[in-house]
């Protein structure tokens, strides 16, 4: 197991040297992206002025409070709480990230199936899982929020976030293949199965 610090953007090579198991610490640019952001970009057409390029998303519709544009919230947004939310239900949106837009990283919870795992493979991707109820902690890794786009879906904008910090992450799915969730999951079937031998019931 390894720990990377990482600048955004970041390249292929630098995804690909992550193994599962490994951490990451994020600096620079992160994207925020939703359920509606997506479904805006890839069913219905609408675009970004963001170059996503080598970049990490995460799943995320912030908390934020509008307070007017000043040097320190030059969108006019102070991040309240950015939380992560589940990423299961953004599974399609995953290798047209990678394939269209060029992100290297998205960040979320409970992971994401073989076809993401698929794309990480062949593109060069990775998921970063993030402990469900860490918004709080997640925050403070925020230094501002820089821009915002398509903020009509609010708070499922696209967030152009400045962090600081923001991590330790857990390298959950690779571009190797490895799965945290597949091996938990072959993990809990196989122990499913002694218990019901144990018992003398027979498993399907």
């Amino acid at each position: 197991m390894s720990h990377y610090d990482f600048t955004t953007p970041v390249t292929e090579e630098q995804v690909r040297k992550l193994r599962v198991n490994d951490t990451v610490t994020l600096n620079g640019t992160l994207y925020g992206i939703r359920d509606a952001t997506l479904i805006h970009l890839f069913d219905r057409g609408r675009k970004t002025r963001f170059d996503l390029r080598g970049h990490a998303l995460i799943h995320t519709a912030p908390n934020v409070k509008w307070v007017g544009e000043t040097k320190a919230a030059p969108t006019g947004y102070e991040p309240i709480c950015v939380g992560t939310t589940t990423s299961d239900r953004m599974e399609r949106f995953t290798r047209p990230l990678l394939s269209e837009y060029g992100a290297r990283i998205i960040i979320g919870k409970g992971g994401l199936r073989e076809g993401s795992a698929a794309a990480f493979r062949e593109l060069g991707g990775a998921y970063l899982a993030v402990v469900g109820g860490a918004a709080a902690l997640e925050t403070t890794w925020v230094e501002r929020i820089e821009d915002v786009d398509l903020d009509d879906l609010n708070p499922e904008s696209l967030w152009k976030f400045r962090v600081k910090g923001f991590g330790p992450l857990l390298v959950s799915m690779d571009s190797h293949g490895g799965s945290l969730y597949t091996e938990v999951n072959q993990a809990a079937r196989a122990k499913r199965a002694a218990a019901l031998a144990a018992l003398g019931v027979k498993s399907k």
